[in-house]
């Protein structure tokens, strides 16, 4: 459902802007590789035509059309995880685009230059027209069904509206302004609601979360962002703390240089058995380059430390709104990190786990909305004092209190405005 958008506050003068705005994009950094199947490796063919291709910085896509075409291998490449990012020539508009960040950025750590981290700044202040994600079926022709959020703010399954035949002139009837979006109502789904329990789809594999990092590179030249695609919900809800964690310390993303890396977890999985497994995989990190300390501890003052030397910052700017296809999962499925409602400290969980697990609660509490985040940083400044968020002890006494306040957060208001009074008065 497209929003109508407005051009610096005026109502719509064209057709183009009455269209929902998206960032314009210039290319994509993926997550991983694709390599021969098991089956395929022992074909010298196939491995010596991969290995051309590879080399030659062509895409996976087309390396397995190739493959099929040719050798009559289908799908003949699965994916596979890699401590590392791919950016290849080919995923840009601009294929020097690559190279530059490559230049820049990349990394020889034994293997040939590869890049294992690098910076991003994000161009919204909100979170998710940064990472915008939702559920999604795909088929042959593209997206079959996909996920969005309505005013009543539930979670349902849309698809579009089979197309129309025009009795008088024989052929399909011309829709404008983009195929017709519907609620999916069938005998799976008669109520139109997204729950993967119960969609078929999601239990045959066939629907799964889609999202996408939308940022732009320091000293990359190019107008427009880039993706960076995951299917993973944990690097989701982490991106989504990390970014929680930003807004509340400077009350904005923007102008924030973050950075990009990947990193191994012990991931905790359901067999098809219903046993959990648990196994190693390596994951997509946003972490922020910024003291959170000095940041909290400035925040009392009004404008934080950073500010003024983050308002030379220049980012591309796109105007209008993202639709607003979100899976906020961070609300209804926690993350083994995160916790529940029985907080318990664990003894391995790390400064940022705990960070992280205080982001959440922050979230649910709806402390972490602009109009609050003011309040609740002075608060704890007036509770623990300056760089509180540096210390182990200090942040389990935080996320303690605000455990306690999901079952009563009217006490923690108060607590809140007391905090906020006495800083006005002194």
């Amino acid at each position: 459902m497209n929003a109508v958008v407005q051009t610096f506050g005026q109502a719509p003068r064209s057709l183009v802007e009455e269209r929902a705005i998206r960032p314009p994009t210039i290319g994509k950094i993926r997550p991983g590789i694709k390599v021969l199947t098991r089956a395929h490796q022992s074909n010298e063919q196939a491995v010596k035509l991969y290995n051309e291709r590879v080399a030659a910085g062509e895409s996976f896509e087309a390396i397995g059309k190739l493959l099929e075409t040719t050798l009559g291998l289908r799908n003949a490449l699965i994916p596979k995880n890699v401590p590392y990012f791919v950016c290849r020539r080919s995923d840009f508009s601009n294929p020097d685009t690559a190279d530059d960040i490559m230049r820049l950025y990349g990394e020889d750590r034994g293997q040939g230059v590869k890049l294992y981290r690098f910076p991003v700044m994000f161009a919204f202040d909100d979170w998710l027209r940064n990472v915008p994600n939702q559920m999604a079926a795909y088929i042959t022709s593209g997206r079959q069904y996909f996920s969005e959020y309505d005013r009543d703010g539930k979670r349902y399954c849309k698809t579009y509206a089979p197309v129309e035949r025009d009795s008088r002139a024989q052929r399909a009837r011309r829709s404008f302004g983009g195929r017709l979006v519907v609620h999916r109502q069938d005998d799976d789904i008669p109520d139109g609601i997204c729950d993967p329990h119960v969609c078929p789809q999601y239990q045959e594999r066939k629907c799964n979360l889609t999202a996408n990092l939308v940022f732009a590179v320091p000293d990359v030249k190019g107008l427009g962002l880039i993706e960076l695609r995951t299917i993973s919900i944990y690097v989701l809800q982490k991106a989504y703390s990390a970014m929680q964690i930003v807004a509340l310390a400077r009350g904005r993303l923007r102008g924030t240089r973050f950075w990009l890396s990947k990193r191994e977890f012990d991931i905790t999985r359901i067999d098809d058995d219903g046993q959990p497994v648990r196994r190693k995989q390596m994951l997509t990190v946003l972490e922020a380059d910024i003291d959170l300390g000095a940041l909290l501890d400035g925040a009392e003052g009004g404008q934080p430390a950073l500010e003024a030397a983050s308002r030379a910052v220049a980012l591309i700017e796109a105007g209008g709104a993202i639709d607003a296809l979100s899976v906020p999962m961070a609300a209804t499925e926690p993350d083994p990190v995160v916790g529940s409602d029985d907080e318990h400290f664990d003894p391995d969980e790390t400064l940022d786990d705990k960070r992280h697990r205080m982001s959440d609660l922050l979230h649910r509490l709806g402390l972490s909305q602009p109009g609050r985040q003011r309040g609740f940083r002075m608060y704890a400044h007036h509770m623990y004092g300056r760089g509180w968020i540096e210390r182990v002890a200090d942040v389990d006494a935080m996320n303690a209190r605000l455990t306690i306040a999901l079952g009563e957060p009217a006490s923690l208001d108060v607590e809140i405005q007391d905090a906020v009074a006495e800083a006005a008065y002194v």
